[in-house]
């Protein structure tokens, strides 16, 4: 004999609060489902972006070139990049594949990431899959461009700068290479700020007000990021990696204060 609750004046309540917190019976998962979850998202991934190096392989040249035209404008008259390994050169076009293959495959990627977390999140916040993948996939893009066309070219103007009739700017391929790889990721990184502020202040974690009243220790935690993983010691070069961090802060306020509470706003 199934019972049936008796209908009062918290009824509506009580139906109002199931389907906020209604993670289904069925997908609460073992800890050997989560694994074979992860499995599956990570083996799906490595398609895309085994696909996405492909694609790679076929624009090689192009993408070679456009990498390393920064550096190419800035050395001396009839010098170019060399490379001292026999594997060298052919090494830094499979890293530039696997690069391009990883950011062809991001929006899929970020798409996995989010499937695989989504089974636990309320039902209201599963419908954040679209702008989590567009908001991550934007920011690592635009950490992308913004390093190539001002982080990294700044940095190597500085370490040609000495170049001198004594002193010849002969840069390597693996360590141009290298160097551009580290500033890549890092400015992907700095550039999900805003997409991570956007979930938080979702989930009524973090507020602007949180964030603004805080600005003053998050500039002192930024530039101390800054010098960390700046390569040059001088300050122009700590700025440059600062600069970005700053400006993404002050937007991240303004997104936390765009989605947070309307009372919060009219205040």
């Amino acid at each position: 004999m199934a019972l049936v609750p008796f209908p009062g004046p918290h009824s509506g309540a009580y139906d109002s609060d199931l389907d906020d917190t209604d993670l289904a019976s069925d997908s609460k998962m073992s800890f050997l489902d989560h694994l074979d979850e992860l499995r599956t998202r990570i083996v799906r991934s490595c398609i895309a972006i085994a696909v996405g190096v492909v694609v790679g392989f076929a624009f090689i040249e192009r993408v070679v070139n456009f990498i390393l035209a920064p550096t190419r404008r800035l050395l001396p008259q009839g010098s170019k990049l060399i490379y001292t390994q026999p594997g060298e050169a052919f090494s830094l076009y499979v890293q530039v594949a696997l690069i391009a293959g990883v950011m062809l495959a991001a929006p899929f990627i970020m798409y996995q990431v989010w499937l695989f977390i989504a089974p636990g999140l309320y039902s209201n916040e599963k419908r954040l899959a679209i702008p989590f993948v567009l908001m991550s996939t934007l920011g690592f893009v635009g950490g992308a461009l913004f390093n190539h066309y001002i982080v990294f070219p700044f940095m190597m103007a500085f370490f040609a700068s000495f170049n001198t009739p004594d002193l010849g700017f002969m840069p390597r391929l693996d360590d141009v290479f290298g160097l551009y790889a580290k500033m890549l990721i890092g400015m992907g990184l700095v550039f999900q700020m805003p997409t991570l502020v956007f979930f938080l202040a979702k989930m009524k974690l973090v507020t602007a007000r949180f964030l603004a009243k805080n600005i003053k220790y998050a500039v002192l935690i930024i530039f101390v990021v800054a010098a960390v993983i700046t390569p040059g010691g001088d300050m122009a070069t700590q700025t440059i990696f600062a600069a970005p961090m700053l400006g993404l802060y002050v937007l991240s306020i303004v997104i936390a204060w765009l989605v947070g509470p309307t009372r919060e706003r009219e205040t």
